[in-house]
């Protein structure tokens, strides 16, 4: 299951990716998101953040690990739990005076909530307009 969204703002790439880039302020923009916090590292590659998100009524926490880090262009996080392995990927691009933000974020089930995935969709999709309009105003007022 994935979630694609692309959000445009007019504000300097750098800001723009060094708030995104700092995964605890999820907690901000993501409506998903209950909290987060970073448990290591300096916010470059190998860098942990935990993660309480709260989905259908139901709250998880995730270990969230920085896999790719390249300044002002990308950065792949992937979170996992015992039941989902989720995979949030955000390149940035210089658009003019402002930035591009193509975020995708992707989810593996395990167990019995793999079965329930495809009755997921509609929420899914319900999660990302609400993310994409999170991310839009928290960058808005950078």
């Amino acid at each position: 299951m994935q979630i694609r969204r692309t959000v445009v703002v007019d504000r300097p790439v750098g800001p723009v990716f060094d708030y995104l880039s700092d995964f605890a302020n999820t907690t901000y923009w993501d409506p998903g998101t209950v909290s987060t916090t970073r448990s290591s590292g300096e916010g470059g590659i190998g860098t942990t953040y935990a993660n309480t998100s709260k989905f259908a009524g139901r709250e998880t926490e995730l270990t969230y690990t920085v896999t790719e880090f390249e300044p002002n262009q990308k950065i792949t996080l992937v979170g996992k739990n015992k039941t989902v392995t989720a995979t949030d990927e955000m390149s940035f691009q210089q658009v003019g005076t402002g930035t591009r933000v193509d975020y995708v974020a992707s989810f593996e089930f395990a167990g019995v909530i793999k079965l329930l995935a495809p009755l997921m969709s509609p929420a899914m999709k319900k999660l990302g307009d609400e993310a994409e309009q999170g991310m839009r105003s928290a960058l808005e007022r950078l």
